[in-house]
């Protein structure tokens, strides 16, 4: 189903193809502005060549690209999964201009239909313990919190 299109309230998603790389980079960037851009851009490449990836981009009604999801099926350890594999939302941004109208409601539900599509039973995410406008609009979207972790490190 690579050619999903949905267009909702004006606004429309679709999967990320190598045209919506430049603008989904620059989303991408937003969300994650400490990255590299080059690293992110391979990493979005093989994002779109992956058979377990998916990228969307959110488009409004005059074209331009406001927001981006991207999504992958986990195998692997995923807290609070009981079935495998998991869809994971790997990320999710809306530009501010947009934010609150719904835009971010319709990303997830799109997430689901994704996840249903490839079997799964449950999806997942995770969210920065700072990050308070992350967790809210997790929990707004119907995710339940399962576990927070501090991770650490040393150096020998």
């Amino acid at each position: 189903m690579r050619f999903f299109h949905f267009t909702h309230s004006r606004m429309t998603i679709h999967i990320a193809t190598l045209d919506d790389l430049d603008e989904w980079l620059k989303l991408t960037l937003a969300l994650w502005p400490d990255s590299d851009s080059n690293e992110l851009r391979e990493i979005l490449i093989n994002i779109h060549q992956s058979a377990k990836e998916d990228g969307f981009i959110v488009r409004n009604d005059q074209g331009v690209a406001i927001g981006f999801m991207n999504l992958s099926l986990r195998t692997d350890y995923v807290p609070g999964a009981t079935k495998f594999p998991v869809a994971f939302l790997e990320g999710i941004y809306v530009q501010p201009a947009y934010q609150q109208r719904g835009i971010g409601q319709m990303l997830v539900q799109r997430a689901e239909q994704w996840a249903r599509d490839k079997g799964c039973l449950e999806l997942a995410s995770d969210v920065e313990l700072s990050n308070s406008t992350g967790k809210a609009f997790h929990k707004k979207a119907g995710f339940e919190e399962v576990e927070r972790v501090i991770q650490f490190i040393k150096i020998l």
